[in-house]
């Protein structure tokens, strides 16, 4: 039986732990070859094992997002191997301190922003080609509520998601009249390492597990999905 994403390449950010792995696992599921990248050998080296042995195929590239030369590099090589990009998922990010706006360090602030901003663009900028070469390119960036809600002490973090958002929304509009739909999703509470570092009295257990947002990203991945430009809640439409 053929599989929904069969044969088609996707790339995934931040994919050695929480929602980028389970969302990687869940691409490879549906037949799409993944490109998982992240800056842990030793949990890309696992999600590598796991998508194997279900059957799956994966190619794994460990790299420091804020290195965007790097990040050029790896939109070379893709062009190389496929000539395409089907799905680009950007999940990768950082929360940084949490604290007063002019309490934030310098250096604290050029980090959070580097990785949750600026290489999201440099992926835009390296795999834009790629992903009007495939005949359904399809462009997921991970988003929160606090790009768009102000909250006091979230600085960094919300400044980068709303730039985020601007970002994506400003691509999807140049990409109109072509094939390829461009989106953020916010997934809202979810058990993962961020979650805790941002709310460490809180119960995990209380919160839905990383795989719970694998239908709606599948969704918005998909050849079929058509809307471009949204910012959705995963239990919105796409849940």
């Amino acid at each position: 039986m053929t599989k929904p994403l069969e044969g088609r390449i996707a790339l995934v950010t931040g994919a050695s732990r929480g929602i980028g792995y389970a969302a990687a696992k869940a691409l490879a599921a549906d037949g799409a070859h993944v490109i998982a990248v992240a800056r842990t050998v030793g949990g890309l080296e696992e999600l590598d094992d796991e998508i194997h042995a279900a059957g799956g195929s994966a190619t794994l590239a460990p790299l420091d997002l804020r290195e965007g030369e790097l990040i050029d590099r790896l939109g070379g090589a893709v062009a190389e191997r496929w000539g395409r990009l089907d799905i680009l998922v950007g999940n990768a990010g950082i929360l940084g301190e949490l604290s007063p706006m002019g309490h934030q360090s310098p250096q604290e602030w050029d980090k959070v922003l580097a990785v949750n901003l600026t290489a999201n663009w440099r992926l835009i900028r390296s795999f834009d080609t790629l992903l009007r070469a495939s005949d359904a390119g399809r462009a997921l960036f991970l988003t929160s509520t606090v790009g768009h809600r102000a909250r006091a002490y979230w600085g960094a973090y919300a400044v980068s998601k709303a730039g985020l958002e601007m970002m994506v929304r400003t691509y999807a509009d140049e990409l109109g009249g072509t094939a390829v739909r461009v989106n953020l999703l916010n997934p809202g509470a979810t058990r993962t390492a961020m979650r805790a570092q941002a709310m460490p009295g809180e119960d995990p257990a209380t919160l839905p597990a990383p795989d719970a947002i694998c239908p709606a990203i599948l969704r918005m991945v998909s050849p079929a999905w058509q809307s471009t430009g949204e910012v959705l809640n995963v239990r919105d439409r796409v849940a």
